[in-house]
């Protein structure tokens, strides 16, 4: 059963490995980049440049761009045996198919270590160490910086899509990834007891679970599992003092992922 529809639900996510944590920081990661180098003014296009730093830090495990190639080629294995099989279509099997394929080339094709070109650009990098210093790119620390914020937006777009752009297959990739993942689990309905809720996972195998819970509840779950159960403790949001449990009986949708 799922949460009744015209309810605002907030969805709550819990990588279960490192893998999976890591792919959900970049999504996060690319798509704040990607608002911000979008728009026109100095300040936002100073966020995306700061968390294209991240990006590259992030991203710049030497595993991950193999892991992705790695998990792409598993998922077109499985897409492959769904072949002539009546109950899929074809059309969608095979956009599916190219889709990952694409990807997969795209990855194959990035040279390196993953954001060497960023690394190497001895001006971004000055930036970049500022930037980790509380107010370190004021105006009188990083003049070059002030003169490239104080120009044309359109070219300050430009800069950016070039230096965000060679990082891009990784984000297609990560979201077919995450996308697949997403999918995979089947929502069900459970209800945390003044506020607390445990479930014994019994053999069961997940690399994410996915909570939904409606925006009604004043109610913030903390998610804790290992191998044996998962633990979510439901507590009442307050910005001033320390969270305390809910007293309220808390309904949500659970769902486990797992490629």
């Amino acid at each position: 059963m799922q949460l009744p529809l015209g309810r605002r639900v907030i969805t709550y996510e819990y990588p279960l490995n490192e893998r999976i944590r890591t792919l959900l920081r970049l999504e996060d990661i690319f798509e704040k980049t990607l608002h911000f180098a979008d728009a026109d003014g100095p300040h936002e296009h100073h966020v995306a440049l700061v968390t294209l730093f991240e990006i590259l830090e992030v991203a710049g495990r030497a595993d991950l761009k193999f892991d992705l190639v790695q998990e792409l080629e598993r998922q077109r294995q499985i897409l492959l045996s769904f072949r002539n099989n009546p109950d899929i279509s074809e059309e969608a099997l095979s956009g599916a198919l190219y889709e990952i394929e694409q990807s997969s080339t795209a990855l194959l094709a990035m040279q390196g270590k993953t954001g060497q070109y960023l690394r190497e650009n001895d001006w971004l990098m000055s930036i970049k160490n500022r930037a980790g210093i509380p107010g370190g790119v004021c105006e009188f620390d990083l003049p070059a910086y002030f003169f490239w914020l104080n120009r044309n937006p359109a070219q300050r777009r430009a800069d950016l899509a070039g230096w965000i752009g060679p990082l891009l297959p990784i984000r297609a990739a990560l979201s077919i990834v995450l996308r697949l993942l997403r999918s995979s689990g089947r929502p069900e309905r459970q209800v945390a007891a003044h506020g607390a809720f445990q479930q014994m996972l019994s053999g069961r195998t997940a690399q994410l679970v996915r909570l939904r819970v409606s925006h009604d509840h004043a109610a913030v779950p903390e998610i804790s599992a290992n191998k044996y159960a998962l633990n979510v403790r439901f507590t009442v949001p307050d910005t001033d003092m320390r969270p305390k449990q809910t007293e309220a009986d808390i309904d949500f949708e659970l769902t486990y992922c797992n490629l």
